[in-house]
Protein backbone atom coordinates (compact mmCIF):
# COMPACT_ATOMS: atom_id res chain seq x y z
CA UNK A 1 0.00 0.00 0.00
CA UNK A 2 1.47 3.59 -1.08
CA UNK A 3 2.10 6.27 1.28
CA UNK A 4 -0.68 8.54 0.00
CA UNK A 5 -3.06 5.60 0.03
CA UNK A 6 -2.75 5.20 3.86
CA UNK A 7 -2.88 8.59 4.58
CA UNK A 8 -6.23 8.67 2.62
CA UNK A 9 -7.25 5.57 4.82
CA UNK A 10 -6.11 7.38 8.07
CA UNK A 11 -8.35 10.14 6.64
CA UNK A 12 -11.84 7.88 5.57
CA UNK A 13 -11.36 6.16 9.39
CA UNK A 14 -11.21 9.14 11.34
CA UNK A 15 -14.13 10.59 9.10
CA UNK A 16 -16.31 7.60 9.67
CA UNK A 17 -15.78 7.45 13.83
CA UNK A 18 -16.33 10.61 13.85
CA UNK A 19 -19.60 10.92 11.92
CA UNK A 20 -21.25 8.32 14.40
CA UNK A 21 -19.75 9.53 17.30
CA UNK A 22 -19.85 13.34 17.05
CA UNK A 23 -22.59 13.82 13.84
CA UNK A 24 -24.90 10.78 15.02
CA UNK A 25 -25.35 8.58 17.77
CA UNK A 26 -24.96 5.51 15.57
CA UNK A 27 -22.19 4.65 18.03
CA UNK A 28 -24.68 3.31 20.67
CA UNK A 29 -25.15 0.35 18.70
CA UNK A 30 -22.02 -0.65 19.21
CA UNK A 31 -20.46 0.96 22.50
CA UNK A 32 -21.87 2.26 25.70
CA UNK A 33 -23.06 6.19 26.08
CA UNK A 34 -19.67 6.64 28.17
CA UNK A 35 -17.53 5.54 25.61
CA UNK A 36 -18.73 8.72 23.27
CA UNK A 37 -15.47 11.20 24.14
CA UNK A 38 -13.06 8.54 23.78
CA UNK A 39 -14.27 7.69 20.06
CA UNK A 40 -14.23 11.57 19.42
CA UNK A 41 -10.96 11.73 20.93
CA UNK A 42 -9.36 8.93 18.43
CA UNK A 43 -11.09 10.04 15.08
CA UNK A 44 -9.79 13.75 16.12
CA UNK A 45 -5.95 11.77 16.52
CA UNK A 46 -6.53 9.75 13.07
CA UNK A 47 -7.74 12.87 11.01
CA UNK A 48 -4.60 14.40 12.23
CA UNK A 49 -2.17 11.77 11.66
CA UNK A 50 -3.73 11.21 8.12
CA UNK A 51 -3.55 15.17 7.36
CA UNK A 52 -0.01 15.35 8.78
CA UNK A 53 0.89 12.36 6.67
CA UNK A 54 -0.48 13.59 3.74
CA UNK A 55 1.14 17.04 4.06
CA UNK A 56 4.51 14.99 4.77
CA UNK A 57 4.05 13.10 1.15
CA UNK A 58 3.09 16.71 -0.64
CA UNK A 59 -0.51 15.96 -0.95
CA UNK A 60 -2.82 17.20 -2.37
CA UNK A 61 0.17 18.39 -4.96
CA UNK A 62 2.53 15.98 -7.01
CA UNK A 63 3.84 13.18 -4.00
CA UNK A 64 6.88 13.83 -2.92
CA UNK A 65 9.42 11.52 -4.22
CA UNK A 66 12.07 9.56 -1.48
CA UNK A 67 15.82 10.79 -1.75
CA UNK A 68 17.45 7.95 -1.84
CA UNK A 69 14.73 6.72 -4.79
CA UNK A 70 16.03 9.51 -6.55
CA UNK A 71 19.86 8.70 -6.28
CA UNK A 72 18.43 5.82 -7.27
CA UNK A 73 17.14 6.30 -10.56
CA UNK A 74 20.21 8.75 -11.38
CA UNK A 75 22.73 5.69 -11.30
CA UNK A 76 20.37 3.14 -12.42
CA UNK A 77 18.32 -0.09 -11.58
CA UNK A 78 19.92 -1.25 -8.41
CA UNK A 79 20.02 -4.85 -7.31
CA UNK A 80 19.12 -4.97 -3.51
CA UNK A 81 19.98 -8.91 -2.90
CA UNK A 82 16.06 -10.21 -2.75
CA UNK A 83 13.11 -10.19 -4.13
CA UNK A 84 9.75 -8.31 -3.99
CA UNK A 85 7.07 -11.16 -3.78
CA UNK A 86 7.36 -10.56 0.18
CA UNK A 87 3.78 -9.34 0.52
CA UNK A 88 4.40 -5.80 0.49
CA UNK A 89 5.47 -2.54 -1.36
CA UNK A 90 8.35 -0.78 -0.10
CA UNK A 91 6.28 2.39 -0.31
CA UNK A 92 3.90 1.30 2.60
CA UNK A 93 2.61 -1.48 4.47
CA UNK A 94 1.18 -4.56 3.95
CA UNK A 95 -1.36 -5.45 1.46
CA UNK A 96 -3.64 -6.49 3.70
CA UNK A 97 -4.25 -3.30 5.28
CA UNK A 98 -6.55 -2.76 1.86
CA UNK A 99 -9.29 -4.82 4.00
CA UNK A 100 -9.69 -2.08 6.19
CA UNK A 101 -10.56 0.25 3.50
CA UNK A 102 -14.76 -2.60 3.94
CA UNK A 103 -15.08 -1.57 6.98
CA UNK A 104 -14.88 1.83 7.15
CA UNK A 105 -16.56 2.43 3.87
CA UNK A 106 -19.81 0.60 6.05
CA UNK A 107 -19.15 3.43 8.75
CA UNK A 108 -19.60 6.06 6.43
CA UNK A 109 -21.78 4.44 3.74
CA UNK A 110 -24.28 2.04 5.79
CA UNK A 111 -23.76 1.74 9.52
CA UNK A 112 -24.50 -2.32 10.45
CA UNK A 113 -27.31 -2.88 12.96
CA UNK A 114 -27.40 -3.12 16.58
CA UNK A 115 -27.41 -6.68 18.03
CA UNK A 116 -31.18 -8.53 17.93
CA UNK A 117 -32.72 -11.81 18.00
CA UNK A 118 -29.83 -13.93 16.34
CA UNK A 119 -27.18 -12.96 18.90
CA UNK A 120 -29.70 -12.86 21.80
CA UNK A 121 -31.33 -16.67 21.45
CA UNK A 122 -27.70 -17.77 22.01
CA UNK A 123 -26.93 -15.78 24.71
CA UNK A 124 -27.18 -16.72 29.02
CA UNK A 125 -29.80 -14.95 29.50
CA UNK A 126 -31.98 -13.23 32.98
CA UNK A 127 -28.56 -12.55 34.79
CA UNK A 128 -29.84 -9.70 37.19
CA UNK A 129 -28.36 -8.32 39.94
CA UNK A 130 -29.56 -9.73 43.81
CA UNK A 131 -32.00 -7.02 45.16
CA UNK A 132 -32.33 -6.91 48.80
CA UNK A 133 -35.52 -4.85 49.09
CA UNK A 134 -38.17 -3.41 46.36
CA UNK A 135 -39.70 -0.22 45.89
CA UNK A 136 -43.26 -0.22 45.88
CA UNK A 137 -44.57 -0.56 42.02
CA UNK A 138 -45.85 2.29 40.33
CA UNK A 139 -49.37 3.30 41.10
CA UNK A 140 -50.45 3.50 37.09
CA UNK A 141 -51.88 0.85 35.68
CA UNK A 142 -50.50 -1.01 33.95
CA UNK A 143 -47.30 -0.40 35.62
CA UNK A 144 -44.04 0.41 33.84
CA UNK A 145 -41.22 -1.96 34.41
CA UNK A 146 -37.84 -2.27 32.72
CA UNK A 147 -37.19 -6.16 32.13
CA UNK A 148 -34.63 -6.52 34.37
CA UNK A 149 -37.27 -4.94 37.46
CA UNK A 150 -39.44 -7.37 36.33
CA UNK A 151 -37.35 -10.51 35.78
CA UNK A 152 -35.95 -9.38 39.52
CA UNK A 153 -39.61 -8.84 40.75
CA UNK A 154 -40.15 -12.73 39.48
CA UNK A 155 -38.02 -14.43 41.18
CA UNK A 156 -37.00 -12.46 44.19
CA UNK A 157 -39.48 -10.24 45.53
CA UNK A 158 -40.90 -12.32 48.86
CA UNK A 159 -43.62 -9.26 49.14
CA UNK A 160 -44.65 -10.97 45.65
CA UNK A 161 -45.72 -7.20 44.25
CA UNK A 162 -46.65 -8.84 40.72
CA UNK A 163 -49.61 -10.62 41.86
CA UNK A 164 -52.72 -9.22 40.15
CA UNK A 165 -50.50 -6.03 38.76
CA UNK A 166 -50.72 -5.11 34.68
CA UNK A 167 -47.58 -4.46 33.71
CA UNK A 168 -45.83 -2.95 30.87
CA UNK A 169 -42.85 -3.34 29.04
CA UNK A 170 -40.59 -2.66 25.79
CA UNK A 171 -37.85 -4.94 24.08
CA UNK A 172 -37.46 -6.46 20.62
CA UNK A 173 -38.77 -9.64 19.41
CA UNK A 174 -36.84 -13.08 19.57
CA UNK A 175 -38.70 -16.11 17.81
CA UNK A 176 -38.57 -19.22 21.03
CA UNK A 177 -37.10 -22.15 18.89
CA UNK A 178 -37.31 -24.91 22.30
CA UNK A 179 -40.19 -27.36 22.40
CA UNK A 180 -42.12 -25.41 24.21
CA UNK A 181 -42.77 -22.82 21.40
CA UNK A 182 -45.33 -24.98 19.80
CA UNK A 183 -47.74 -23.09 22.23
CA UNK A 184 -47.04 -19.75 20.39
CA UNK A 185 -45.47 -18.40 22.69
CA UNK A 186 -41.79 -16.08 21.74
CA UNK A 187 -39.54 -13.50 23.92
CA UNK A 188 -39.39 -10.04 24.36
CA UNK A 189 -35.76 -9.58 25.11
CA UNK A 190 -33.28 -6.96 25.81
CA UNK A 191 -29.46 -6.66 25.41
CA UNK A 192 -27.41 -5.15 27.69
CA UNK A 193 -24.07 -4.52 27.43
CA UNK A 194 -21.04 -3.29 29.94
CA UNK A 195 -18.73 -2.13 27.76
CA UNK A 196 -19.66 -3.10 24.13
CA UNK A 197 -21.70 -5.38 22.06
CA UNK A 198 -19.00 -8.20 22.16
CA UNK A 199 -20.00 -8.13 25.88
CA UNK A 200 -24.01 -7.87 25.70
CA UNK A 201 -25.92 -10.69 27.74
CA UNK A 202 -30.09 -10.78 27.53
CA UNK A 203 -32.76 -10.41 29.30
CA UNK A 204 -35.69 -12.04 28.10
CA UNK A 205 -39.56 -12.56 29.18
CA UNK A 206 -41.73 -14.79 27.67
CA UNK A 207 -44.94 -14.00 26.74
CA UNK A 208 -48.28 -15.83 25.85
CA UNK A 209 -51.22 -14.97 24.70
CA UNK A 210 -50.38 -12.98 21.24
CA UNK A 211 -48.96 -14.41 18.19
CA UNK A 212 -45.30 -13.48 17.39
CA UNK A 213 -44.40 -10.09 15.30
CA UNK A 214 -41.54 -10.24 12.91
CA UNK A 215 -38.13 -11.12 14.47
CA UNK A 216 -36.47 -8.03 16.24
CA UNK A 217 -39.21 -5.97 15.78
CA UNK A 218 -39.42 -3.46 18.82
CA UNK A 219 -42.92 -4.06 20.56
CA UNK A 220 -44.36 -2.71 24.21
CA UNK A 221 -46.77 -5.54 25.74
CA UNK A 222 -48.79 -5.14 28.13
CA UNK A 223 -50.24 -7.98 30.66
CA UNK A 224 -49.59 -9.87 33.76
CA UNK A 225 -47.58 -12.54 35.20
CA UNK A 226 -47.95 -15.91 33.61
CA UNK A 227 -47.68 -18.52 36.37
CA UNK A 228 -47.18 -21.48 34.00
CA UNK A 229 -44.67 -23.76 34.94
CA UNK A 230 -44.94 -24.52 38.37
CA UNK A 231 -43.17 -22.07 40.16
CA UNK A 232 -43.57 -20.09 43.03
CA UNK A 233 -44.35 -16.14 42.29
CA UNK A 234 -40.77 -14.73 44.17
CA UNK A 235 -38.67 -17.39 43.67
CA UNK A 236 -35.98 -18.36 41.63
CA UNK A 237 -38.48 -21.00 40.59
CA UNK A 238 -40.60 -18.55 39.03
CA UNK A 239 -41.05 -19.00 35.31
CA UNK A 240 -40.32 -15.31 33.87
CA UNK A 241 -43.21 -15.09 31.48
CA UNK A 242 -46.13 -12.47 30.77
CA UNK A 243 -50.09 -13.51 29.90
CA UNK A 244 -50.34 -10.52 26.88
CA UNK A 245 -53.09 -8.61 26.66
CA UNK A 246 -52.01 -6.59 23.82
CA UNK A 247 -48.62 -5.92 21.98
CA UNK A 248 -47.70 -2.57 19.84
CA UNK A 249 -45.06 -1.93 17.91
CA UNK A 250 -43.08 1.00 18.82
CA UNK A 251 -39.51 2.73 17.08
CA UNK A 252 -35.89 1.22 17.88
CA UNK A 253 -35.05 3.35 20.54
CA UNK A 254 -32.25 5.36 20.29
CA UNK A 255 -29.92 3.37 22.67
CA UNK A 256 -30.87 -0.23 22.27
CA UNK A 257 -28.59 -1.56 24.65
CA UNK A 258 -29.86 0.27 27.50
CA UNK A 259 -32.88 -1.38 29.68
CA UNK A 260 -34.72 1.32 30.62
CA UNK A 261 -38.32 1.75 31.69
CA UNK A 262 -40.82 2.68 29.26
CA UNK A 263 -42.78 5.26 29.21
CA UNK A 264 -46.96 5.65 29.84
CA UNK A 265 -48.59 6.74 26.76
Amino acid sequence: MRRHIQAALLLLTGSAVLHISLLSQVYLRYVKEGLRPFLIASAVLLLVLGVVSAVRDGLPFAPRRPEHRERADDQGPVDDGHGHGHGHGHDGGPRVAWVLFLPVLALLLYAPPALGSYTAARETDNAVARVSEFDPLPDADPAPLALSGFIARVQQDRERSLAGRTVLMTGFVTPAKDGSAKDGSWYLTRLVVSCCAADSRSLRVRVHGRPAPPADTWVTVTGTWHPGGGGELGTATAQVALDARSVERVPEPVNPYQDTTPLLP
